[in-house]
């Protein structure tokens, strides 16, 4: 019974630094365009195949002083980093919800994390992982919190209809764009697994994160224009997160 009823709580933080590892491999590959999927990791200096040892998430980079075994090349500091973040979101998941809800949590953080990377750096929501994304939250949205299918069909069609209208009404009054093509399909996919009630509460979350961003800037850089990108994508995955553990802000209002 014990072992039963912890399972999904070790599973979920064991596999995070593994999680992390992948999400590094990806976030270099995909925008580079390079394959992820057949081809065996290597070291980007000398090109040698990574052995089982030197895939082992954080122990090897600790272990190796985060330098190739062979050639002595550094070792992107992003792997560990990742790695460490997905073993906070692992455990986040587990302390925060049991039973299969711990790893669908942490799945649906690691996932976002990939997005938010990746618009972070290029300004890119590829549809190969926010569509994946919008299914995931239908079938955990069915499968494990029970809830009728019109739920996440209602929750991705209000999330994606209000991103794009608004950057449709923006595109019309001022000539060009103002969000990214991606942007409203990954506010869909987060509205499959939050919901549509929980939306407001994730665009809330966004914009004020998106705001202390701008302020930082301000202050940092004493210089932020209206025509500056921000990558949308980045807030939108913490607004999801936050809701997705704290639940709906109107739940905190009464």
């Amino acid at each position: 019974m014990w072992v039963t009823e912890h399972f999904w709580t070790f599973a979920t933080v064991l596999l995070g630094p593994f999680v992390g590892s992948f999400i590094g491999l990806l976030t270099l590959r995909l925008p580079a365009e390079r394959p992820w999927a057949a081809s065996r990791s290597a070291c980007d200096g000398c090109g040698r195949k990574l052995g089982p040892l030197d895939l082992i998430p954080i122990l090897s980079f600790v272990g190796l002083r985060g330098r190739c075994r062979s050639c002595g090349a550094a070792i992107p500091k992003r792997y560990l980093l990742l790695e460490l973040a997905c073993l906070l979101i692992g455990a986040w998941s587990a302390l925060a919800f049991a039973g299969p809800l711990a790893p669908a949590t942490a799945i649906f953080g690691w996932w976002l994390l990939l997005l938010a990377v990746i618009d972070g750096e290029h300004f890119w929501l590829p549809d190969m992982l926010t569509l994946p994304l919008g299914a995931a939250g239908f079938a955990v949205s069915i499968l494990v919190l029970r809830e009728p299918a019109w739920t996440p069909v209602l929750g991705a069609t209000i999330g994606f209809g209000s991103l794009w209208l608004l950057a449709w009404i923006y595109e019309r009054v001022r000539g060009r764009d103002g969000l990214g093509g991606g942007d409203p399909r990954l506010l869909g996919a987060i509205g499959a697994w939050t919901g549509w009630s929980a939306l407001p509460s994730v665009l809330l979350w966004a914009g004020l994160a998106g705001i202390s961003v701008a302020l930082a800037q301000l202050i940092l850089r004493r210089r932020v224009t209206m025509d500056q990108r921000l990558p949308f994508g980045v807030f939108l995955a913490i607004g999801a997160w936050l809701t997705w553990l704290l639940g709906p802000l109107h739940g905190f209002l009464g």
